[in-house]
């Protein structure tokens, strides 16, 4: 588990591409928001949903496994239930941090990636952490 704020600044500072499980591409929505603040900051966003099409530029991905080459933050947009299918699948896709946006976390999950060596965040999101660590603007997105 990531425990302080130089932590989270050295996962923003070090991460280049974030592969976003539950991207929506419906504008609004915090799913679409947040991908699309942290695109602005400069960061390869690639978007993870089985209706695919393309969104933020690139082409979405059915799986985490659909990804080629390194996978940075798995930004985490999908309900419980389905944490612990999304841990694995980090963990098989070479992820180096799990984050969880708040309330998509299962304790189960946490462990699982944890113990694979994931850095694992959740309870806070990864838009906001950004503009209040100072990192940029922040989104202007209310749900999140």
């Amino acid at each position: 588990m990531v425990k302080t704020l130089d932590d989270l600044r050295r996962i923003y500072r070090e991460a280049k591409t974030i592969a976003v499980v539950g991207a929506s591409a419906k504008p609004g929505r915090a799913a679409h928001e947040i991908p699309s603040y942290m695109r602005s900051q400069g960061y390869r966003v690639i978007p993870v949903s089985p209706r695919g099409g393309e969104l933020f530029g690139e082409p979405v991905r059915a799986s985490l496994g659909d990804i080629d080459g390194p996978i940075d933050i798995v930004d985490v947009f999908r309900p419980p239930a389905e944490a612990v299918t999304v841990a694995r699948e980090a963990i098989d896709a070479g992820a180096k941090v799990l984050w969880f946006q708040p309330g998509t976390e299962t304790d189960e999950a946490i462990r699982i990636a944890a113990d694979a060596g994931l850095e694992v965040i959740s309870g806070r999101c990864i838009g906001r952490s950004h503009g209040a660590l100072g990192l940029g603007p922040g989104p202007r997105h209310s749900e999140t």
